[in-house]
């Protein structure tokens, strides 16, 4: 199953979330009976991020935005865990403080973007201040339809750089939300997830989504594409995303770099040198 292409949002198509299937599944009816291929992926994915890195080529942003107790800690977790963190950053944007309010809204995002050889993972993102500010009325239509106009612009301009962007939209029912809040709040491990705003925000559900398809249809581009999880089942959202992310960096070709030195006259010194300690000791 070619999940790029299922879970895709193609430029110009219309997205209505209520008509994808948040508890989809597949052909697969179990994490058990997919867990042989999620582990292949990391595998994947293990390989392909240490061939990015030495070749320092190529960069990936992976963007990741959901509904509250969507999954984007749990994919971070999951899926980018196989991966060696000295080539990983993970960058999370929360409500603007005064001195990013000062700028344009895209200033506090740049300076995290990838540089070669790395993978920046958005938790959360600039896609924000077109979905809370508009949920709650903090900006008007012209504004935040202006505002797609420089996301596509910003998203252009990394992709004309060398870097794959990735968008992820963990797509879960308002019934699966509720039954992970009830999780977090029976979970000792989990109660320091637990805000007010999770259930006050969900009186605003309707509008979010609104937001969010939106979104996804302004700035979807052949470049950037955006890609709808199926997330009620985690480990099918681990295999979702693993895929998505191991079959994109194939494409890329990646591969390690040539040697920078003489191999043959560095192996020769090698050599020469363990004889020579092997002298001194015998003489010693």
């Amino acid at each position: 199953m070619d999940y790029r292409k299922e879970f895709r949002v193609d430029p110009g198509d219309k997205v209505k979330l209520n008509k994808r299937d948040s508890a989809y599944t597949g052909k697969h009816r179990s994490e058990d009976d997919a867990k042989q291929q999620i582990e292949a992926f990391r595998k994947k994915l293990f390989h392909q991020q240490g061939r990015l890195y030495a070749e320092h080529k190529h960069s990936i942003l992976v963007v990741l935005q959901a509904l509250d107790a969507g999954g984007k800690d749990g994919t971070i977790k999951h899926v980018f865990s196989a991966m060696n963190p000295q080539g990983v950053r993970v960058a999370s944007f929360k409500q603007p403080t005064s001195s990013e309010l000062a700028h344009d809204f895209l200033w506090r995002v740049h300076p995290h973007a990838p540089g070669r050889g790395e993978i920046a993972i958005f938790n959360r993102s600039y896609y924000e201040d077109v979905l809370i500010t508009r949920v709650h009325k903090l900006i008007d239509k012209a504004t935040w339809t202006a505002r797609y106009e420089n996301i596509r612009d910003f998203e252009a301009l990394l992709a004309e750089t060398g870097t794959t962007i990735l968008k992820f939209f963990l797509h879960i029912s308002k019934d699966e939300q509720l039954a992970r809040f009830a999780q977090r709040l029976d979970d000792p491990a989990r109660n320091w997830k637990i805000s007010e705003s999770d259930y006050t925000e969900r009186a605003l559900w309707d509008d979010y989504i609104e937001a969010f398809e939106d979104a996804l249809q302004a700035t979807s581009a052949k470049a950037s594409p955006w890609y709808v999880i199926p997330s009620n089942q985690k480990w099918f959202r681990n295999l979702a995303v693993s895929q998505i992310m191991a079959d994109t960096m194939e494409e890329l070709k990646l591969a390690y770099p040539p040697p920078s030195v003489d191999l043959a006259a560095i192996r020769r010194k090698y050599h020469e040198a363990a004889r020579q300690e092997k002298g001194n000791k015998k003489n010693g």
